[in-house]
C-alpha cells in the first residue's frame, strides 16, 4: 500500500476523504528508477502546445505548475497562508493598502545573465496590466482597472501602486503568473512567450528551460548559479527535471509502475488503487472555486431565475459524485471550496437533491406543457439547454455528465452536451452563445469570485450584472481585515445560493504519485510539486 501525505489546506473534514485514498491503493510494485541527475515527471498538458506557455497570459493551471520551475516570485506563501522573501528581501505596505513597497533582493540575476531589479519588475507587470497583452487572469490578480501601475524608486526599490486598497495583491505576488520574465525577451521576444522554448522562457528560477518538444517533453536544466530560493535554498541537486506531456491518465499510471517516470500528477481518483505498493500518494484539495457549471442569464432558458433553481435541485450531487469520484472528492455547497479563505460552511446542505421542488419550480416557470418525449413545453419551445464543454474531458467528468442528464431529464428537461476543441469552444464562449459550460477555477484568495461574478469579469460565463454585487466584489477586493472580508465573501456566496448563476459540484484534488526514492519533494497551497528542492534519497 502506497503511503499518502495528507495535506487538505484550512479544512477540518479534510483527512477522511483524502485517507480513502491510502486505504484503496494497495497494488503495484518496484521499478528502476531514473538516473540520480534527473527526475521524470509525467503531466497530462494537453493544451499546452495551443498557446499556454506563459502563465502571465494563460489561464490554465498547467502553464503555472510546469513554468514554476523557470519564474521566481517577489514572495513566497507558506503552507499556513503566511508570505516569507523570495525575491524581495523585505516589502511595507502603505495608503492604507493602496502601495506595496518591495525592497529586492541583491545579487539575483536572469538565466541570461541580467540583474533582475526595479526595472524588470515594472517591465513584467506593465506588460501584464497592457490589453494588447490580453493577460486575462494574470491582469485580474495585477489588480486589473484598480492597477495603477510601478514605480522605479532606485535599483533595488520597487512601488506597486493601486487606485485603492487592494488586499489580494501579496498573495497574487506569489504566484508564477505574476513571475518574472528577462527584460531582453520583453523586449526582443514577447511574441514568443505563449509558444515558450529556450531563450525565450528566462526567468530567474531555479532551472532554465533547455528544450521542448510540443505535445512531447519539456526538459529544465538546473541553475548552477541560484543563490535566492524561499528559505535560503541554492542550486538544484537534481541536475535535469524531464517533463513527459502525457495526456492519457492510464499511460500516466503506466510509466510511474515501469519506472520510466518519477513523479506523476493529474492521476484520477479510479487509478489510485493502482499505484505502486511503495509509492507516495499526495492529494490536495484545490482551493478556490469548485468544479462548476456556469448557467448562461441572458441566452436560453436560464434567464428565468426560478429554471435555474429548478436544475440545481434536479440533479443528485450527492450520489453521482460519491459513486463516480470513489467517495475522495467532496460534493461542494458553495462556491468558494472548503480550504479555501472566507468559504460559507452554513450553505452545507441547503440546497439538496429534491425532484418534487424542482417540478414546482418548472411549473410556476410555465413549463407545464410535455412532449411525445416527456420533456417539458412553453408556448411551443421544448425546455432544452446546450452544455459546451472544453477538450479534453477525462472520463469521470464525462460520466458526471450522464448522471446530470438523466436526473434533469425525469423532470423534463433536456441537456444537450457538445464537446469542442478549443477554437470552436471560444468561438461560441466569446459572444456566450451557450447556455451553460463548466470549469473549476483555483486560486488562494477569495477575490477570484470578481472575475467570475463582476459585470465586467473575464470569466463572468452566466453574464451577470448586479450593480450591488459588483459593489460587494469590490468591497472584498479593498478590505484588509480578514474577518470583515469573510463577511463579505459569505454575502457573496449566500447571493450565489439565491440567485444560482453557478452550481458548484464538488472538490477536485490534485492527485500526484511519486517514487520512494524521491525525497524532500514539497508542494505549493494548490497542491503542485515544487522541484527546487527535490532529491534522490
Amino acid at each position: 500500500m502506497p503511503s499518502v501525505l495528507l495535506r487538505r489546506l484550512l479544512s477540518a473534514t479534510a483527512v477522511a476523504a483524502v485517507s480513502a485514498l491510502a486505504l484503496s491503493a494497495c497494488s503495484g510494485g518496484d521499478a528502476a528508477s531514473s538516473s540520480d541527475d534527473e527526475i521524470v515527471w509525467a503531466i497530462e498538458g494537453a493544451n499546452l502546445s495551443a498557446g499556454h506557455m506563459d502563465p502571465q497570459t494563460s489561464q490554465l493551471d498547467v502553464s503555472a505548475m510546469v513554468q514554476r520551475a523557470v519564474l521566481d516570485s517577489l514572495v513566497f506563501q507558506e503552507t499556513d497562508g503566511s508570505f516569507s522573501p523570495w525575491l524581495a528581501e523585505s516589502w511595507e505596505v502603505e495608503d492604507d493598502g493602496a502601495t506595496y513597497v518591495f525592497r529586492l533582493r541583491e545579487g539575483v540575476t536572469f538565466h541570461d545573465g541580467a540583474p533582475f531589479d526595479a526595472a524588470a519588475v515594472k517591465a513584467n507587470f506593465d506588460r501584464i496590466a497592457d490589453p494588447e497583452t490580453a493577460s486575462a487572469q494574470a491582469a485580474a490578480m495585477l489588480g486589473g482597472d484598480l492597477y495603477v501601475g510601478t514605480d522605479v524608486v532606485d535599483d533595488r526599490t520597487v512601488a506597486v501602486r493601486f487606485s485603492q486598497s487592494y488586499a489580494p495583491f501579496l498573495q497574487a505576488a506569489s504566484t508564477a503568473l505574476l513571475g518574472f520574465y528577462s527584460p531582453a525577451v520583453l523586449e526582443n521576444s514577447v511574441d514568443q512567450l505563449k509558444a515558450g522554448g529556450p531563450d525565450v522562457t528566462v526567468g530567474t528560477g531555479p532551472y532554465t528551460l533547455s528544450s521542448y518538444t510540443p505535445d512531447q517533453e519539456i526538459v529544465y536544466t538546473a541553475n548552477e548559479d541560484y543563490a535566492w530560493g524561499p528559505g535560503g535554498a541554492g542550486a538544484p541537486s537534481i541536475k535535469t527535471l524531464r517533463v513527459e506531456i502525457l495526456p492519457e491518465a492510464s499511460v500516466r499510471l503506466g510509466v510511474l509502475s515501469s519506472g520510466e517516470a518519477d513523479v506523476v500528477t493529474n492521476l484520477p481518483p479510479n487509478l489510485v488503487a493502482q499505484v505502486p505498493a511503495d509509492d507516495t500518494v499526495n492529494a490536495i484539495e484545490y482551493p478556490g472555486l469548485p468544479y462548476s457549471l456556469y448557467l448562461n442569464e441572458t441566452y436560453g432558458v436560464f434567464a428565468d431565475q426560478r429554471v435555474r433553481q429548478a436544475f440545481s435541485r434536479a440533479i443528485d450531487v450527492d450520489t453521482a459524485v460519491e459513486e463516480i469520484f470513489f467517495g475522495q472528492f467532496p460534493r461542494a455547497w458553495s462556491i468558494l471550496g472548503a480550504t479555501t479563505p472566507g468559504y460559507d460552511a452554513s450553505l452545507e446542505g441547503s440546497w439538496p437533491f429534491d425532484p418534487a421542488a424542482a417540478d414546482a419550480l418548472l411549473d410556476a416557470a410555465g413549463w407545464t406543457g410535455r412532449d411525445a418525449d416527456g420533456i417539458r413545453t412553453k408556448d411551443g419551445q421544448r425546455l432544452t439547454a446546450r452544455w459546451i464543454a472544453w477538450t479534453p474531458v477525462p472520463d469521470d467528468r464525462a460520466a458526471l455528465a450522464n448522471a446530470l442528464q438523466s436526473d434533469l431529464r425525469a423532470v423534463g428537461f433536456d441537456l444537450q452536451r457538445e464537446v469542442l476543441e478549443p477554437g470552436a469552444y471560444n468561438e461560441q464562449y466569446g459572444p456566450k452563445t451557450f447556455d451553460l459550460t463548466d470549469w473549476g477555477f483555483s486560486g488562494v484568495d477569495p477575490d477570484l469570485l470578481r472575475s467570475h461574478l463582476a459585470t465586467d469579469g473575464f470569466q463572468n460565463a452566466s453574464q451577470v450584472s448586479d450593480p450591488a454585487l459588483d459593489a460587494l466584489l469590490e468591497q472584498g477586493a479593498a478590505t484588509t481585515d480578514p474577518a470583515a472580508r469573510a463577511a463579505i465573501y459569505a454575502e457573496v456566496q449566500q447571493w450565489n445560493a439565491e440567485n444560482v448563476a453557478i452550481v458548484p459540484l464538488y472538490s477536485p484534488a490534485l492527485i500526484t504519485a511519486v517514487r520512494p526514492d524521491v525525497t524532500d519533494l514539497t508542494f505549493d497551497l494548490y497542491g503542485r510539486p515544487l522541484f527546487a528542492t527535490a532529491a534522490r534519497g
